[in-house]
């Protein structure tokens, strides 16, 4: 992807805190069919090689199915925090007006060569870990085992594994570093202020102010 060095984000351990945060991802692959893409939920595993590895599990249905067993690369994009900026934030509007709105974004961007997987054994540790990552802030969580166990078996039927290894994995933090500090903490106060779904990435912004407990 597109990277300004300001920009860049090569912590593995903060990509991998994004992917969890944000796991539905966009999985593509190119087939014969040409470029497919789909929503699929992911797991993260960091244990697993120097990057870490990638577990999923879609519809045995699912077209994208025929690439992922040719073993083409894959690419798993995660989409963190992400928010219209507007000028009227920026300290230096008043200065001079030389500003234009842009739109702040943390995203990762995974590549490596997926492995399909038919083991109903592993498919169900995968739905049943997925499930308990997804329930664990609920008071009462859900588990898969709540279910019938024919039910569950029934349901595996109709799924196949992926595995990805992380052979590359990119890191994208695109909030205002490119701005002064004043203009950066307008950016906070406006976020704040205006925009009461933005929190996330006001949080964001403000991390990467240096000295970010007092203004500038």
């Amino acid at each position: 992807m597109y990277q300004p060095p300001h920009f860049r984000e090569d912590r593995i351990d903060v990509m991998h805190a994004l992917m969890r945060a944000h796991p539905l991802a966009m999985l593509v692959t190119s087939g014969e069919g040409g470029l497919m893409a789909n929503l699929v939920p992911f797991l993260v595993d960091p244990g697993s090689g120097e990057r870490g590895m990638l577990r999923a599990h879609l519809a045995k249905a699912n077209d994208q199915l025929a690439a992922l067993r040719a073993g083409s690369e894959a690419m798993v994009l995660f989409q963190g925090p992400n928010a219209y900026v507007t000028p009227s934030w920026y300290a230096s509007k008043a200065e001079n007006h030389k500003v234009v709105p842009t739109w702040n974004y943390a995203t990762v961007h995974a590549w490596g060569t997926p492995r399909v997987i038919d083991d109903p054994d592993w498919l169900r540790r995968q739905v049943g870990d997925l499930t308990d990552a997804s329930e664990r802030d609920r008071q009462v969580p859900w588990r898969v085992d709540d279910a019938p166990a024919p039910f569950v078996a029934g349901q595996l039927k109709g799924i196949v594994g992926l595995e990805i290894p992380i052979a590359r994995i990119e890191g994208k933090w695109k909030v205002s570093q490119n701005r002064t500090l004043l203009d950066r903490h307008g950016v906070v106060e406006g976020l704040t202020r205006d925009r009461g779904d933005a929190a996330d990435m006001a949080a964001l912004v403000r991390e990467r102010i240096p000295g970010h407990d007092e203004p500038a």
